[in-house]
């Protein structure tokens, strides 16, 4: 073919270069997903026996205490470090009583997890909302969640959880001066070298819909737009961050993660600390039921979309993909 003499004249750059190989693109691929990056959720039920699927969340179920175990025994040998753990009570009331007891569901969970496989990192989620007879994440006085009445309860949770075994307390409740108020609480207790992984910036969100089925935990009134963030808000979620990084947090999270990467490039370029995004239930629903139908390419989908939190500015990633990913890898097909 004869060379067009306009085209020959032309002065531009050749990045088509560097993909003309699959091994030449992995070469200069910038951003990679290893299982070091993945957190596991768990739900651990006291209400049940055996495990349970959860409809809204292929491939996830709550466990029980007699159950759990292989869970976590599947998650070590799959090379996942680390775990949050999320309860079901079998009581509730308003103060959210189990969420604080040293003999709650998630206080029992975590010892048998630590017993059975100490080097694993546990993350105890502390909030109210599973706990709770009205489902808010907080105390609530004449239909109002109150703040600072919250923060004594939240702190009991966090220094329980820290008695039980947890590795970090990630408070997720929303509440202005959880992570002063936990800090404190925990250093007083004696667990001054337990950090605190700070839902920092978490968003009123409807993509934690199938989340609430799993846990229990939907609000019985009103929503939770009161103490969580408006999806419209940018600045604010800089605001937030900076708040919990100046009162003592150890990790800054931003949840959900699909709809706001944007936050989460804002937040990594504002600190230093180590970033979280949760890569929620409602985001891991909809790739399921479009790969169930036949629509998309469920591996390829889940690799664009956690290479992509990743690429962001997340350094960690909780994803209910994690057991997925962590076979893929050894696999070799990730």
């Amino acid at each position: 073919m004869t060379e067009n003499n306009t085209i020959s004249t032309l002065q531009f750059d050749r990045h088509r270069r560097l993909r003309t190989s699959a091994v030449l693109r992995d070469l200069v691929r910038e951003t990679h997903v290893s299982k070091d990056d993945l957190i596991m959720p768990v739900f651990v039920d006291a209400t049940i026996s055996g495990s349970q699927p959860i409809a809204s969340m292929p491939g996830i179920s709550r466990f029980g205490l007699d159950a759990v175990a292989a869970e976590i025994d599947e998650i070590v040998a799959l090379g996942i470090k680390s775990v949050i753990v999320f309860g079901i009570p079998d009581h509730k009331d308003d103060t959210g009583s189990d969420a604080w007891s040293d003999n709650g569901i998630v206080q029992r969970g975590i010892r048998l997890i630590k017993s059975r496989h100490p080097e694993l990192v546990v993350i105890a989620d502390d909030c109210m909302c599973e706990y709770t007879s009205t489902g808010h994440c907080g105390i609530v006085r004449d239909g109002e969640v109150v703040n600072d009445e919250s923060l004594d309860y939240i702190t009991r949770i966090a220094v329980s959880q820290a008695k039980a075994g947890a590795d970090i307390i990630a408070p997720s409740n929303a509440m202005d001066g959880y992570v002063a108020a936990i800090r404190a609480g925990l250093d007083a207790a004696g667990f001054v070298n337990t950090p605190i992984m700070s839902y920092a910036v978490k968003y009123a969100s409807s993509f934690y819909g199938p989340f609430r089925d799993a846990a229990d935990g939907a609000p019985q009134f009103g929503d939770r737009s009161g103490y969580q963030m408006d999806p419209a808000n940018r600045l604010e979620a800089l605001r937030e961050a900076a708040s919990d990084e100046r009162e003592g947090a150890d990790f800054l999270m931003v949840k959900p993660a699909m709809a706001f990467l944007d936050v989460v490039r804002e937040v990594r370029n504002a600190s230093d600390l180590p970033l979280v995004a949760y890569n929620v239930s409602g985001e891991y629903a909809m790739i399921k039921a479009a790969a169930a139908n036949g629509w998309i390419d469920e591996n390829r989908i889940v690799k664009e979309t956690l290479t992509g939190i990743k690429r962001a500015g997340a350094d960690l990633i909780i994803t209910y993909f994690a057991k997925d990913v962590a076979a893929r890898i050894d696999a070799r097909t990730w």
